[in-house]
């Protein structure tokens, strides 16, 4: 019934509307002789209340959609860097190779201060060294 429908059925079922209004005009105009020969629903006017609510819907649809990209672009990211993590699990020398990179780029910018990262298991010949002599 037009007077009872919802918002989205009055934009997807225009058609049918128009159709079921024409037949209550119809009705109620016909003990005088009048038909109607067009009813159509030519304008919606939504209240500003409902406007804010479809506009607050419409914001939290976009979001939720901004964050299933981002999750998909973390979880590509976290692939990529699982496989990386294989390569160099096969071939040590390949973290070498990225700390060198890592190196050049932080050393492009001469204000920047270098830590050499020294294996812990080189550490602990001096540690042993030195607690022998104490």
């Amino acid at each position: 019934m037009p007077g009872g429908a919802d918002l989205d059925q009055l934009l997807s079922e225009r058609e049918q509307l128009n159709s079921q209004l024409q037949h209550i005009i119809d009705d109620q105009t016909e003990p005088w002789g009048i038909k109607g020969s067009t009813v159509e629903i030519e304008d919606v006017e939504i209240p500003e209340a409902m406007q804010r609510a479809m506009a607050r819907q419409a914001e939290a649809e976009r979001e939720r959609r901004a964050k299933i990209i981002n999750a998909e672009g973390e979880f590509q990211a976290s692939e990529k860097l699982a496989q990386a993590a294989e390569v160099i699990g096969r071939a040590p020398a390949a973290i070498q190779l990225r700390y060198l990179q890592t190196r050049l780029e932080v050393g492009a910018d001469q204000n920047s201060p270098i830590v050499f990262p020294l294996p812990l298991d080189l550490l602990e010949q001096f540690l042993k060294r030195r607690t022998a002599q104490g």
